[in-house]
C-alpha cells in the first residue's frame, strides 16, 4: 500500500497501524475510517484483511481528505474506497447504520494550541470533536450488531468505556499498549459491539516493538 503524507503537517503513527491490525474482517464486511487523516487505517486494514467489500474513509480537513483521495488513487483502489470530506457530525443520514465495522483514531488529548499548529492540533485535540460526539455518530452509523473499534489514550480508559456503553456499544475486546516492557501503558485498543451483550475479554498488553 502507498500512503501519501505530508511532512509539514501531522503524520500516522504506530498508534494507527495498531488500531489496524487490532480486529480481523468478515466476509462482506463494509467498513468505514473516521478521523482517517491521509488514510492509513482504512488502507492497512484492507490491505492486510481478505473479505473487505467496501471501505469509507471520513475526514473533516480538506488537506488531510485530499491526501486520502490520492493515496486511493495511487493504489488504484477508487471501486473500492469512498472518501468523504465531512464532519462525524455531519455525516449524510444516508449512512445510518451502513456499517459492518468502524475504525476510528481520534483526537484524543484535551487542552489549547498555538495559532501556528492549528492544523496539528485539530488531529491531536479534541477541539472539533468530542468523545461523546464520536460515540453518537458510530452508534448511528453502525448495524446492529456491528463492532466499532478505536484507539485511545490510557488514562482515559474508563471515560471511553463509560460513554460506549451510554451509547449502546458494549466494550468487548480490550488491549492496553505500552512504549516497552515493565512500562505503564500509555494507550487502549477497545473493541464495542452494537447491542452487544455484557462481557469484556482483556488481552496481555501490547509492547511496541515485539
Amino acid at each position: 500500500m502507498t500512503v501519501v503524507q505530508d511532512t509539514k503537517n501531522y503524520r500516522f503513527t504506530s498508534d494507527a497501524v495498531l488500531l489496524a491490525r487490532f480486529l480481523k474482517a468478515k466476509k462482506g464486511e463494509r467498513v468505514a475510517d473516521f478521523c482517517a487523516g491521509s488514510g492509513v487505517v482504512g488502507l492497512h486494514f484492507y490491505g492486510e484483511n481478505k473479505g473487505v467489500e467496501h471501505v469509507t474513509l471520513f475526514e473533516m480537513q480538506p488537506a488531510l481528505s485530499a491526501m486520502s483521495a490520492k493515496s486511493v488513487a495511487l493504489n488504484r483502489l477508487q471501486d473500492t474506497f469512498t472518501v468523504e470530506n465531512v464532519r462525524l457530525q455531519d455525516i449524510p443520514k444516508s449512512y445510518t447504520e451502513a456499517f459492518s465495522l468502524i475504525l476510528c483514531n481520534p483526537p484524543y488529548e484535551r487542552g489549547g494550541f498555538a495559532a501556528a499548529d492549528a492544523d496539528k492540533a485539530l488531529c491531536k485535540k479534541e477541539l472539533s470533536l468530542t468523545l461523546e460526539e464520536l460515540c453518537a455518530a458510530a452508534a448511528r452509523c453502525l448495524k446492529f450488531g456491528g463492532r466499532f473499534a478505536l484507539v485511545h489514550r490510557a488514562d482515559r480508559v474508563a471515560e471511553v468505556l463509560c460513554t460506549l456503553h451510554a451509547h449502546r456499544l458494549e466494550p468487548k475486546k480490550l488491549q492496553f499498549v505500552a512504549g516497552k516492557a515493565g512500562a505503564a501503558p500509555y494507550a487502549v485498543l477497545v473493541a464495542a459491539v452494537k447491542g452487544g451483550k455484557a462481557g469484556v475479554e482483556v488481552l496481555p498488553a501490547h509492547v511496541n516493538g515485539r
